[in-house]
């Protein structure tokens, strides 16, 4: 499969992947890295972003995640091997993502179950990271990027 548009050979598209690489980056020491993969590989399964499911199973499994846990993302609910907080964080995430499906977007009972296990700045940085994935995502998604030979560590 070839990409429709180069991403980082077009200057305007160049531009603002720069600008979230930054934010994503900015955001890294907000939340427990493991949560953080979590979440934003399972965005990436539900908004069918190959290239970055690639890439965050592999950075996940790079930085010592399991392949259990990594294998059941998809099926979180079903599996034992997440915590409580991660369930909360990974629904908000489901929810954040598929907002379209619901008219009232996320939840009250979701919101409070996240509220429970993050303080009002992991809130803010989890909030923060569903929104800038889905970006990613639909970036992804429209310009047909490839998935599979992506690199642990490839955009520092």
């Amino acid at each position: 499969m070839d990409a429709r548009l180069n991403l980082f050979d077009n200057p305007v598209a160049s531009k603002t992947l720069k600008h979230f690489v930054a934010a994503g980056k900015a955001l890294a020491d907000d939340l427990p890295a493991s949560t953080r993969e979590l979440v934003l590989l399972r965005a990436s399964q539900i908004n069918g972003c190959g290239f970055c499911v690639d890439m965050h199973t592999k950075d996940a499994a790079h930085a010592g995640e399991t392949s259990t846990r990594l294998h059941l993302v998809a099926v979180w609910r079903e599996a034992t091997v997440f915590t409580d907080a991660e369930r909360a964080a990974l629904e908000l995430t489901e929810q954040g993502t598929r907002i379209a499906d619901a008219a009232g977007g996320v939840t009250d009972e979701v919101w409070a179950n996240a509220a429970k296990h993050y303080d009002d700045a992991q809130l803010g940085a989890l909030v923060s990271v569903i929104a800038l994935i889905n970006a990613l995502n639909r970036l992804n998604v429209i310009t047909r990027q490839p998935a599979g030979d992506y690199q642990p560590g490839q955009f520092g």
